[in-house]
């Protein structure tokens, strides 16, 4: 089988490469990656030799490319996107123009070339916040950043082509990812890499803010398996079930490195972030997934790859020191909380989207698919 991977030198698009040709004998891969600052050749230097993997440098937003590279592939994998709230923040135009645009070109190129099946991979992002239980695919969508609006609007696109053209389309929505090749501007390689160096830890606002964490391997199985068995025009969501505050995960890791909460620097919270994010992966589990990999197990490997590979993450630092850009600082005088004090709880943030029951859906609002 011809699998055709955008994004494939990026985080997860290069783990799933990589898993995917160890897995499948049969496989063939296209990796089709852009380069821009997240996407890193040096993620894909064991690939080079494989007689298996072709990489080709390109544009999702490229038609005119797409045209020409997309015939005879039996399926698409997009993983192709802007990816950093923050910077989404800063420059919200890119991150539309890839994640809605670009996934737009890309089915349309799809149903053309006659692609047998085209994977959207989505984020819990585009649900919004939550204040308690856990979406459902059925869940309207509302997203609160530039980046996960377009994101939004990449999985409705896809699955609109499921509807219109009968394109098939199958869409996963995964929780937040950890591990190998994961660019350091992100909590936890930048977190494990700034402890590596002996720098302080940039932790916005109080850190009471929740996130459900998912080895990336465990989500490059769960892609596989929906690739494969996925009925056409659902969604599918992946979460492992590891809900911590971001003070908690950073407690982790000071552990993890013998530091204490002395190294946390809280700064000034970033603009609209959500307060928990939380989805159950029912659906998918039905297929016969779960994750394979215990949290604090994954952390641990995941600081021993950062450890051991310098070298990949290294040049990379001074691209992504900081994951506050623009909007963030150190925070105001008696914001931070004390080691003793309790993170901020569900009652503390303001009245938002989550505090809306679900509303009625079809297959334009998420009925039926990050990190």
């Amino acid at each position: 089988m011809r699998f055709f991977v955008t994004g494939g030198a990026g985080f997860i698009g290069s783990n799933y490469v990589r898993h995917l040709l160890a897995t499948d004998p049969d496989a063939e891969v296209t990796n089709f990656d852009k380069l821009t600052y997240a996407g890193n050749p040096a993620s894909l230097d064991d690939l080079e030799p494989h007689p298996r993997h072709t990489f080709v440098q390109g544009d999702i937003c490229d038609g005119a490319q797409l045209a020409e590279v997309l015939p005879g592939h039996d399926v698409v994998v997009n993983f192709a996107a802007e990816t950093h709230v923050d910077r989404s923040i800063v420059a919200p135009l890119e991150a539309v123009r890839t994640n809605t645009l670009g996934v737009a070109t890309l089915a349309e190129r799809c149903r053309h070339a006659g692609v047998g099946r085209f994977l959207q991979v989505g984020t819990d992002e585009e649900y919004g916040t939550i204040a308690e239980g856990s979406f459902v695919e059925t869940d309207r969508l509302e997203p609160s950043s530039p980046y996960s609006a377009g994101k939004a609007g990449g999985s409705l696109v896809a699955l609109a082509y499921a509807t219109t053209h009968k394109l098939d389309v199958v869409v996963t929505r995964c929780t937040n990812n950890y591990g190998p090749y994961q660019f350091p501007e992100k909590v936890v390689p930048l977190f494990v890499t700034n402890l590596i160096d002996g720098h302080k830890v940039p932790l916005y606002g109080t850190g009471g803010n929740i996130r459900d964490w998912l080895y990336v391997l465990d989500h490059c199985t769960a892609i596989d398996l929906v690739l494969r068995r996925g009925e056409t025009g659902r969604i599918y969501n992946v979460g492992a079930n590891n809900e911590v505050t971001n003070l908690e995960l950073t407690r982790r890791l000071l552990a993890a490195f013998g530091a204490g909460e002395d190294m946390i620097e809280y700064v000034t919270d970033r603009p609209g972030h959500d307060w928990r994010y939380s989805l159950d992966s029912t659906r998918l589990r039905e297929l016969g997934w779960a994750p394979a990999h215990d949290f604090d197990a994954g952390l641990a490997e995941t600081i021993v790859w950062y450890r051991a590979n310098e070298s990949w993450w290294r040049p990379l630092k001074p691209a992504g020191a900081t994951r506050t850009l623009d909007h963030g600082g150190p925070a105001p005088s008696g914001d931070a909380p004390g080691p003793s004090d309790r993170p901020a709880g569900p009652s503390d943030r303001p009245a938002g989207p989550s505090d809306r029951p679900a509303g009625p859906s079809g297959p334009g609002a998420g009925a039926g698919a990050g990190g």
